[in-house]
């Protein structure tokens, strides 16, 4: 069995063969807490990685981080080890369930907001090592629009939108997008309903969003797909297990892997389209938090 060590070491050791690879950055936030939006994150990944993709996820919510924890894999290094100059960009990197790699959060982020120019330089310059090492990143953020979200968000190539059929989330979720545009921030969304009663649900959610969205800001926000209300995720969070590993055949999984499906599926077909990649990512950040 590999042991993470040796699976780091492997993934230091194969930038050559995967240096073709163009790495693009999504962000993964929710107008309000408790939509479930990081075992989304996290199970998205995982479905992702299950077709073959390499993925890193980012736990970018600073006061709740806690994809570790959902995992049930206790992370040795965070973020702050990276910030203080104490460890590498691969150091940092933890392997969970099925081989997905993974970045905790910790307190870091209440670090970042505050680097210097020569630290941010270094933080941008490690983060810009995993070009081509991996398929997607995927920064789970936190919920709301804090300035550190903002910047994830802007920064990014695209941004899933998690909502749930209640009515303060749907508000939260549109209020979100609604003042991303008021900023001036082109921000291509795509929404993910969770927690529905049936594909009806989900489907009636997501055109109230859309409706008003066109309506209001005239923007077209797609939608990935919908994920039934279902126990397992509780027994799964509860089992501190993947929702992925602990019921790969749920109902709830099942609604990830079609939108995990239709996510590679969008993505094949824009594949002419240029991809701003890792590089046009930090190049924002950094212009972002100057």
């Amino acid at each position: 069995m590999i042991d993470q060590a040796q699976a780091l070491r492997h993934l230091v050791h194969s930038k050559d063969l995967l240096s073709a690879k163009t790495t693009k950055v999504v962000t993964v936030t929710s107008g309000k807490g408790g939509v479930g939006k990081s075992n989304f994150s996290l199970n998205f990944g995982m479905a992702l990685q299950n077709r073959g993709y390499s993925v890193l996820l980012f736990d970018a919510d600073i006061s709740f981080a806690n994809i570790d924890v959902l995992m049930g894999t206790p992370a040795k290094y965070n973020l702050i080890h990276l910030l203080k100059g104490e460890k590498s960009i691969w150091e940092i990197i933890q392997i969970g369930p099925s081989g997905l790699q993974f970045i905790a959060g910790g307190s870091g982020f209440q670090d970042l907001v505050r680097l210097r120019e020569q630290e941010l330089e270094y933080f941008a310059e490690q983060i810009g090592k995993l070009h081509g090492h991996v398929d997607f990143i995927l920064f789970d953020t936190g919920a709301g629009l804090s300035k550190e979200t903002t910047k994830f968000i802007t920064a990014a190539e695209e941004t899933i939108v998690v909502t749930t059929p209640e009515p303060t989330s749907i508000t939260d979720a549109y209020a979100l997008i609604k003042m991303m545009h008021s900023m001036g921030h082109q921000v291509p969304f795509r929404l993910v309903v969770n927690r529905v009663a049936d594909d009806r649900e989900g489907a009636q959610t997501a055109d109230n969003i859309r409706q008003v969205a066109s309506k209001y800001i005239g923007i077209d926000i797609p939608v990935l797909g919908f994920i039934p209300d279902d126990v397992s995720v509780s027994k799964a969070v509860r089992r501190q297990t993947p929702l992925s590993v602990a019921f790969p055949n749920s109902e709830a999984m099942q609604g990830i892997d079609r939108i995990a499906s239709r996510f590679l599926m969008e993505e094949r077909s824009q594949a002419q389209k240029t991809t701003r990649g890792l590089s046009g990512f930090m190049q924002r950040m950094k212009k972002l938090w100057s």
